[in-house]
């Protein structure tokens, strides 16, 4: 395992490690990583997203499983950053112990963290949460396979 750099700065762009992309493309910058281990970062919600037009009219509200998908793709960065995965696909597998307790919308910035358990070269557990102003908005745990790009 390589060391972390200190400085977000120095940090990949998640666009360097996952395959995703706008608009699904959650996670805007890194906060810290430790491949193979843990990673975290920033998702900072406009408000011109588009699932806050019909999520709800008159309130709109970060849907739940967007909170889990987005702690699934900080998982993600933290597994495919491992040497023996680069290239390769992240899959859910499953979700377990999905708890919502803050609300977020517009305006709102999720910190997202994961934490990678038990790993295998084909499938891995891990858990995480997303943060809103240091509370938990979300929580979960993980199961996911490793699959070919």
């Amino acid at each position: 395992m390589s060391e972390t750099p200190r400085d977000p700065a120095a940090l990949p762009a998640p666009s360097e490690i996952l395959p995703h992309r706008a608009p699904f493309l959650f996670i805007d910058t890194l906060l810290s990583l430790d491949p193979g281990v843990s990673a975290r970062g920033t998702w900072h919600l406009t408000g011109d997203e588009w699932f806050f037009a019909g999520h709800f009219p008159g309130r709109p509200t970060l849907p739940g499983v967007l909170m889990c998908e987005a702690i699934a793709q900080i998982g993600a960065v933290a597994t495919l950053a491992d040497r023996r995965f680069v290239g390769k696909l992240a899959l859910f597998g499953g979700l377990d112990g999905a708890r919502f307790r803050r609300q977020v919308g517009p305006g709102d910035a999720l910190v997202l963290e994961a934490e990678i358990g038990r790993m295998s070269a084909r499938a891995g557990k891990g858990k995480g949460r997303a943060l809103l102003n240091g509370q938990v908005a979300c929580e979960c745990e993980l199961l996911f396979v490793i699959a070919d790009a």
